[in-house]
């Protein structure tokens, strides 16, 4: 087994890091949260969509994608490495993940050549921002009983219905949505796949303020959306298993792993700086080492399933594993950084007082619902449990 990297690959690497270092703020390299669109102000969406520009000046909003579509031909172990350095230096995501991670490969797979011709290229040059429209309300882990209809009239679709905790919808352009096309049939073959418009008559976004006080989620209202039948990606009532190849390219939760990395390297620097010794401080050293040694783990998981991509094989069970393993070590991660830190921890942005640039509190209040979205951990040990270990269901 071969743990060390390509000098290519190391190349890339430094390469990568020279640009996020010259690109983000100062300041925001290593000391404070890099300017996050989707949650932040309108100043700091401005800058997220701008540092997706200079990335398509690179080539390096899609490098994995094939070249046809504007990518590098990038490996999957490449691919990684980028993932990986965003996440750890925080660069902003700018919503690519939804049209990179997401919506591209599956019009690569299921997309005809007019539609991959029309979206692919904007999506590469950072044109198009996109959301995702899967959960409902009653309609979250059993995603195929979802209800929002899209009854055929004419060459449109006309929806109805709702979507929810639909993240980055008021920053989107677009929105990938399923819809239940046919009313009659078994509730995983009546479903569609549709591509809709943001702007579109008849949409309706509304906030979700989590208790990070971000406007991360939203509700997504459709009344009387038409949306023409050219945007269904794949065969009518066939949706379900468009999205399902879609989620094959969702999970990899390098950038999870990358992010606790960081952290705990953060706070490394707090202990050093506040001389923390006695029984407190060994208790707390061999917490970080403890945290630090999983942070290895869940790294190797993640380069184990960038590894099995480029052996040609799918990953299926083994995301699921990462996907339960990171969420739930970054929780222990930012747990720890509350007890270590106190009352500090608890000090919002900008007091006098603050540590880490008061970034923990809300750390630990987003990574709180990292197990139950993009598929709830019960949900993922059911895979684990009848793909991975061959348990009856």
């Amino acid at each position: 087994m071969e743990f060390r990297f390509s000098p290519q690959e190391d190349t890339l690497r430094a390469e990568v890091r020279g640009f996020l270092r010259d690109t983000l703020p100062a300041e925001g390299v290593g000391t404070t949260v890099a300017p996050d669109g989707l949650t932040g102000s309108d100043e700091e969406w401005a800058f997220s969509l701008a540092f997706n520009k200079k990335l398509a000046e690179h080539g390096w909003i899609a490098p994995a994608w094939p070249s046809q579509y504007g990518g590098l031909d990038a490996t999957y172990i490449e691919q990684l490495i980028f993932k990986e350095e965003f996440a750890y230096h925080r660069a902003p995501d700018g919503g690519r993940v939804f049209g990179i991670d997401m919506l591209g490969p599956v019009l690569m797979v299921h997309g005809n050549d007019e539609q991959r011709a029309r979206f692919l290229p904007r999506l590469t040059r950072g044109e198009d921002v996109w959301c995702q429209g899967f959960s409902e309300p009653g309609s979250g882990s059993d995603l195929a009983s979802l209800r929002t209809t899209a009854e055929k009239d004419g060459d449109d679709y006309v929806v109805n219905g709702q979507k929810i905790w639909t993240t980055g919808a008021h920053r989107a352009d677009w929105i990938f949505a399923l819809a239940r096309t046919d009313q009659d049939a078994p509730k995983h073959k009546g479903i569609s796949f549709l591509m809709i418009d943001m702007k579109s008559p008849g949409v309706e976004v509304r906030p979700l303020i989590n208790m990070a006080d971000s406007h991360e989620f939203n509700e997504v209202f459709f009344d009387n959306v038409r949306v023409p039948a050219t945007n269904r990606v794949g065969p009518e009532n066939h949706g379900w298993y468009v999205a399902m190849t879609l989620l094959d390219f969702e999970r990899s939760n390098v950038g999870a792993v990358a992010a606790g990395r960081r952290t705990l390297e953060d706070l490394a620097v707090y202990m050093r700086e506040t001389g923390m010794n006695g029984a407190a401080g060994k208790r707390a050293k061999q917490t970080m080492a403890d945290l630090q040694t999983g942070v290895e783990v869940g790294r190797m998981w993640a380069y184990r399933i960038a590894s099995m991509q480029q052996a040609g094989r799918v990953p299926n069970y083994e995301a699921s594993v990462a996907k339960v393993y990171n969420t739930e070590l970054n929780q222990r991660i930012y747990n720890f950084a509350m007890n270590l830190l106190g009352p500090y921890a608890e000090l919002a942005p900008g007091s006098k007082y603050e540590k880490l640039r008061g970034r923990l509190s809300k750390e630990y209040m987003e990574n709180t619902a990292t197990t139950i979205y993009s598929g709830t951990s019960e949900i993922q040990r059911n895979i684990i449990a009848q793909r991975g270990l061959g348990l009856p269901r």
